[in-house]
């Protein structure tokens, strides 16, 4: 009597343990989550979670991030780093290319660093093994005039920074060769020296970037700040994201490198010039400032297809440059005559007028942020959302419920973690996320166990109640509970998994499971947490062991 006593008090002193509220990791969870492994860098590490926030694998690096990182169909890592000396600065520098395999060693890198030019915030790894990189090059005072820029809007260095897109393809462990380029400095126009080459009606021409217009921006060498290359492989097409322009550019890759560079060529015939922009028509003498749309936006892409909403643009509208500052999920159909044909009616601006889709920061939901961010679709019609200047992650469903909530516990400049309980107001920034699903075939022979979440003092508790159905739950029961050795399992669903909780959240390894019937002969004594995936989902249980 004394003994079970002591096990029922040990029952009721744990529920405090079990209803504990998370501050970071995992705050909420429920069964409407896409069921993947989230991919983000922070500090040195890049980190690949469940949706428990449990580490499913790890990967170091000497250099801070320079940012986005992937994940390749054979399981390497591919990761941008921030890696100078160069004389090239501004938010979002970069300057090496690793390649990590499953296990954490370096197989391949690419330095493309100097006082001339250097890779920042963005990479895309193409279908055919090579990868799109991203880098700002410099343009000579004397370049910048040629080029038909306003003196007067020249910065003090008198230099502009030129935006430049390459193809390479890896080498050995630490060569490259270069398969395609792209430059922005070679699709320019301008209505200031008509001396120039490149002088024109910059309204009638909204297939090039008027040199000149600076978005009501003070002037500078980091006049752009494109912060987003995405590649899109049906219409072998790239989606371009300038934050300080406000707009996105399709560009067409099937072209060669000299058609690249000029105004003829390739499958829709416009050789390197914009095929589409949208976000602010000011920028091509097509409208004002009432007339713009995007504010600082990051990581605008063509959904895949299979995907709710497919062949559309997704994006995230941060807000910067408006009263009140707001960030908002947008999602727009590009008007088309055939696929990757854009319209374009003469004298106007490019459609759509507004988004087919927008999901807005609230008091309800706050994820303004200035810097950073994105979202994408996911297979289950959700969205992933990434709020990058807070280092948090939440997933919304088709009525735009929080299904699950994720906050780094990591600060991204010193590398220190923070303790369940912790409440970070700042630090822990991330430039995207990225959710896998869990048979993404990168993940095809590895070791995916998890391990524990990042944060020190961790409680899975928040996964471990996961809510369940009433009825489903009815359907399953255990026997006996309290136990004292070998837990039964009595069910008419399929189970295809089982796995063992303490109350700190801590999964046990060691369990046998065999006919249903679970061997807890060695484990201690306490309250433990049983969660069993069945055909129709997963159920949770609480035992008592003594």
């Amino acid at each position: 009597m004394k003994k079970k006593l002591i096990y029922i008090l040990l029952f009721f002193s744990n529920l405090t343990l079990l209803s504990q509220v998370n501050t970071l990791g995992t705050i909420s969870l429920t069964e409407e989550a896409y069921d993947g492994y989230t991919l983000f860098s922070s500090h040195k590490n890049t980190f690949l979670i469940n949706n428990c926030g449990q580490v499913i694998n790890q990967w170091s690096s000497d250099y801070l991030p320079g940012h986005s990182v992937y994940i390749l169909p054979n399981g390497n890592l591919i990761r941008a780093g921030r890696k100078g000396p160069s004389t090239i600065t501004f938010g979002g520098v970069g300057g090496i290319v690793e390649m990590f395999d499953w296990d954490g060693n370096l197989v391949w890198e690419f330095v493309y660093s100097s006082d001339d030019y250097r890779l920042h915030h963005d990479i895309y790894p193409m279908p055919n093994g090579n990868i799109l990189v991203l880098a700002a090059t410099v343009m000579s005072n004397e370049e910048t005039i040629l080029a038909g820029r306003d003196p007067n809007l020249v910065s003090g260095a008198g230099i502009l920074y030129n935006e430049q897109i390459l193809e390479i393809k890896p080498i050995g462990t630490n060569d490259y060769s270069i398969e395609w380029e792209w430059n922005f400095n070679d699709h320019l126009i301008q209505d200031f020296d008509d001396t120039k080459n490149n002088y024109g009606v910059i309204s009638e021409h909204p297939e090039k970037l008027d040199i000149n217009f600076l978005n009501d921006r003070i002037p500078a060498e980091n006049w752009l700040h494109i912060n987003s290359i995405q590649y899109d492989e049906t219409l072998n097409q790239i989606v371009i994201s300038s934050r300080n322009l406000s707009e996105l550019y399709i560009i067409d890759h099937s072209t060669t490198t000299e058609e690249a560079a000029g105004e003829t060529g390739g499958t829709y015939g416009k050789g390197g010039d914009f095929l589409y922009r949208w976000g602010n028509p000011a920028a091509y003498g097509q409208g004002n400032e009432d007339d713009r749309t995007l504010f600082g936006q990051h990581f605008p892409h063509i959904i895949k297809p299979g995907l709710k909403d497919e062949g559309k643009i997704i994006l995230f509208n941060n807000g910067t440059d408006r009263e009140p500052a707001f960030s908002e999920v947008m999602i727009i159909s590009a008007p088309t005559t055939s696929p990757g044909i854009y319209t374009y009616e003469p004298d106007s601006s490019y459609g759509p007028q507004t988004a087919e889709f927008t999901y807005s920061s609230s008091e309800d939901n706050d994820f303004t942020s200035g810097i950073l961010s994105g979202a994408t679709r996911l297979p289950n019609e959700n969205l992933l959302i990434c709020d990058g200047n807070s280092g948090r992650f939440f997933e919304i469903n088709s009525t735009n419920d929080i299904v699950w909530n994720y906050i780094i516990p990591m600060n991204n400049t010193t590398g220190e973690i923070s303790s369940q309980g912790d409440v970070l107001e700042s630090g822990n920034s991330t430039f995207r996320g990225i959710k896998y699903s869990i048979d993404y075939e990168g993940f095809i022979g590895k070791d995916v166990t998890p391990g524990d979440p990042i944060e020190s003092n961790f409680n899975l508790n928040t996964c471990l109640s996961l809510s369940t159905d009433n009825l489903m739950n009815n359907n399953i029961t255990i026997y006996p509970n309290p136990v004292i050795d070998i837990i039964n399992l009595n069910t008419s669903l399929t189970i295809l998994k089982v796995d063992i909780y303490d109350v700190l959240g801590k999964r046990l390894n060691f369990i046998k499971i065999n006919n249903r019937k679970i061997d807890m002969s060695n484990v201690n004594r306490g309250i433990y947490v049983l969660k069993i995936k069945t055909e129709n989902g997963i159920i949770t249980k609480k035992i008592i062991l003594y």
